[in-house]
């Protein structure tokens, strides 16, 4: 049985979680998957955030927000406690936006960032 996590370390706007809803309910989602969110390397300012669609690994903690099951490396919670994640659906900017308060710089794409 997996353990589910209480108080993820991020948080996701009304606007993320019906934009996240409605993917999960497209064609081609697969039942079992989770909504990863994560860190990698690389990007114009060294880090670039990860959001998409995954299956659990065994170092991923899980938690549930707002009926989402979401996974994340135990290690890339350094970077992300108290990351907001919003979505925006307007004609200058579409796509889901990173609000961290960890990252000393961030690049105008607005993916990648520094700490």
């Amino acid at each position: 049985m997996e353990t589910i996590v209480n108080n993820s370390p991020v948080l996701l706007t009304n606007e993320a979680i019906s934009e996240i809803k409605r993917l999960m309910n497209e064609p081609g989602f697969e039942p079992g998957q989770y909504l990863r969110v994560g860190v990698k390397g690389g990007g114009c300012s060294g880090m670039t955030y990860v959001l998409g669609f995954d299956t659990k690994e065994a170092d991923d903690d899980i938690y549930e927000i707002e009926g989402i099951s979401m996974i994340m490396k135990r290690a890339h919670g350094i970077y992300l406690m108290g990351m907001q994640v919003d979505y925006q659906d307007g004609l200058n900017a579409r796509g889901f936006v990173f609000k961290n308060p960890n990252a000393s710089s961030t690049c105008g794409c607005g993916s990648s960032f520094a700490v």
